[in-house]
């Protein structure tokens, strides 16, 4: 099982009454949370978390139980949702857990630098494609994101791994490198990391 190691890049302004937590995932498979991004590499997953009244946190190391008990409650919030879901298109809900947390770390409000929007971080043009007139409802948003997955599973069935790159990179990135992960070290990051929290 892959292990992600968590390093602390920045430290937090104790002025500060909220803030952005973005995620990065580097070559090695190592995750980084920051709330100062220092390239657009970094995925929004937290937005505007506001800081407990009379606490002074000096470390992101400190925040991290808080954005695990945030994580932890919305994925009890969204269980029901996403059970739904998967049985509706045929998709292992453990799977759809694992692309979730990957993608947002269950943040409905979750934006990244790119655009991609929502508890699976749909893009405006995979969300048109799949009936999402809203990214912003956690409803549409994960229906949206798991009819793309059950897609891209039947497209490359029987190699989820190639399904998994594809709902990162998009299908025409796997097909552009002979039905194999594309060569985008935040690709084959991601791969590992879902099948990681999936095989868990």
């Amino acid at each position: 099982m892959l292990k992600i190691s968590l390093f602390i890049l920045s430290v937090l302004s104790t002025a500060t009454a909220y803030a952005d937590i973005y995620k990065f995932v580097d070559i090695d498979g190592r995750v980084y949370y920051t709330d100062k991004p220092k390239n657009n590499k970094f995925k929004r997953i937290i937005k505007s978390l506001p800081k407990p009244p009379s606490t002074t946190y000096t470390t992101l190391s400190n925040y991290s139980p808080r954005l695990h008990r945030f994580s932890s409650e919305n994925k009890q919030r969204y269980s029901g949702l996403i059970e739904q879901v998967a049985s509706r298109y045929q998709v292992d809900p453990k799977l759809l857990h694992a692309v979730i947390q990957t993608e947002s770390a269950y943040n409905p409000t979750a934006v990244s630098r790119a655009g991609a929007v929502g508890l699976m971080q749909l893009m405006p043009g995979t969300a048109q494609r799949f009936g999402v007139y809203d990214r912003n409802d956690p409803d549409q948003n994960v229906d949206g994101g798991a009819h793309y997955l059950k897609y891209l599973i039947d497209m490359f069935e029987p190699n989820l791994h190639l399904a998994v790159a594809a709902y990162n990179a998009g299908e025409n990135a796997v097909l552009k490198y002979n039905n194999s992960i594309p060569p985008y070290p935040e690709t084959q990051n991601y791969v590992k990391q879902v099948l990681a929290l999936y095989n868990r």
